[in-house]
């Protein structure tokens, strides 16, 4: 039996550039599940993303998903792509296992906390403020540096990875300070700054967009504290959920986040096309 990839419209093409397609995965012509391919919407049209795959339930186990996988890359790398990404939900278990035997490789999880009405309190000593505008440019310079970092450590180049960090900024903190929905604040211990929680509650769900404490102060709980912090703003908010995003590799921020009842949502995964 042959599993093949049918178009089911044009390819789609926005007028920055982006590129899309849904196909049919088909066996001997058969329908038995679908694929939306499309170049990322961040890193642009050098990168893919396969945005859904599905197989369905009678077909599955019997490779249908990585042939279609398979042939999602090879459209890719006729679009001109380099790399190509997916996120799969946490609870996929089977789709988990086949990007990674296909090579992809985990870049960041999706993590998630339910919230209860009572806000959690901060530890003796410690307190928070809002951030002054004085200290805005640096942190955010600091943040930028921070971020391109993240990304190129993980198979992003550096043009790319810049240019997210200057769109990512550009788009959720348009405004500064003033943004409306974000919140920046400076976590002091005994008087002492300790470290910076950004905090979006512009959704439904509360989101973590930064965390960071002072390099000089790190390993004396002042992590903890930050993000029973962004608990206890997002609660005063009326969110009952609270998400953030976590790279890869960065143990002792994952120790952390599963030590305070943080559970895993999707996985992004990405892969070089050679």
């Amino acid at each position: 039996m042959t599993t093949t990839l049918r178009p089911t419209e044009p390819l789609q093409r926005a007028a920055d550039g982006s590129l899309s397609r849904h196909f049919q995965v088909c066996v001997n012509s058969r329908p038995v599940g679908e694929v939306r391919l499309r170049t990322h919407p961040s890193f642009g049209p050098a990168v893919a993303q396969i945005h859904d795959l599905r197989i369905e339930e009678p077909d599955r186990r019997r490779g249908r998903g990585t042939v279609a996988a398979l042939a999602a890359e090879e459209v890719a790398r006729g679009w001109g792509c380099g790399r190509i990404e997916t996120t799969v939900p946490a609870d996929a278990e089977a789709a988990l296992r086949l990007a990674t035997a296909l090579g992809y490789v985990h870049r960041n999880r999706g993590m998630v906390k339910p919230l209860g009405a009572t806000p959690p309190e901060l530890p003796a000593g410690s307190r928070s403020r809002p951030m002054t505008e004085a200290e805005y440019g640096p942190w955010r310079e600091h943040g930028a540096v921070g971020y391109i970092h993240d990304w190129t450590s993980r198979g992003v180049p550096e043009d790319e990875a810049a240019a997210k960090a200057r769109a990512d900024y550009a788009q959720l903190m348009p405004d500064g300070l003033a943004t409306e929905g974000m919140t920046v604040s400076v976590l002091e211990h005994e008087g002492t700054r300790v470290g910076v929680l950004w905090l979006s509650i512009s959704g439904e769900t509360a989101f973590v967009c930064d965390v960071e404490t002072d390099e000089a102060v790190r390993g004396r709980g002042h992590g903890r504290t930050l993000m029973l912090l962004a608990e206890r703003q997002s609660v005063a908010a009326g969110r009952r959920a609270l998400g953030l995003n976590v790279f890869a590799g960065n143990t002792p921020a994952e120790r952390l986040y599963d030590s305070l009842g943080y559970l895993p949502v999707s996985h992004t995964m990405y892969k070089p096309l050679l």
